[in-house]
């Protein structure tokens, strides 16, 4: 590889660490190329991507970046997933891909500019998806205006009940 492609490589990496919102660093070492050519097809299904770049040359795509935080974790093979959309599918597929594959060690990623742990990426792929979390949200929210419709509407319906129990009581007199 000569000069201007490790400059055009190092180009479009920057260019991907600054547009995503997550990136996990994984250790891919004892996988097998079908095994790794899985991986990057199920994270291809769910708009994710899987790349595997020189260390070096990962490094200095990521100076001046929030992503320069993961360089110290940079040794040995390494491939970096990144989302620019949900994180929680990422750290999901990841794991998931991890459980079949235990090669597939996670090492740690960024989430928004904020370094994870590999355990803080296991924990994030327990959460919820984005939509199910929105569901959620939506539902809380229209669960409030209900249940003051509701409240509102118990103090007219005790009155009317009293006021038929009232009724019944002197028709039963009378």
């Amino acid at each position: 590889m000569n000069r201007s492609e490790k400059q055009a490589v190092v180009d479009a990496m920057a260019e991907r660490l600054g547009r995503a919102k997550a990136l996990v660093l994984t250790n891919f070492n004892g996988l097998k190329v079908e095994q790794i050519t899985e991986l990057r097809q199920q994270l291809r299904e769910k708009d994710l991507e899987y790349v595997v770049v020189k260390n070096t040359l990962l490094k200095r795509a990521a100076e001046g970046s929030p992503a320069a935080v993961l360089s110290d974790q940079l040794m040995g093979p390494n491939g970096l997933a990144i989302s620019y959309g949900d994180p929680v599918a990422l750290a999901k597929s990841l794991v998931d891909f991890a459980k079949t594959n235990p090669k597939l060690e996670v090492r740690g990623g960024l989430l928004e500019g904020k370094p994870m742990s590999a355990l803080q990426v296991a924990d994030l792929a327990k959460l919820p998806g984005r939509e199910v979390l929105l569901a959620m949200l939506l539902g809380a929210m229209n669960g409030v205006p209900r249940n003051l419709v509701s409240v509102l509407a118990a103090v007219p319906r005790s009155l009317m009940n009293v006021l038929k129990a009232i009724e019944e009581q002197k028709a039963g007199q009378a």
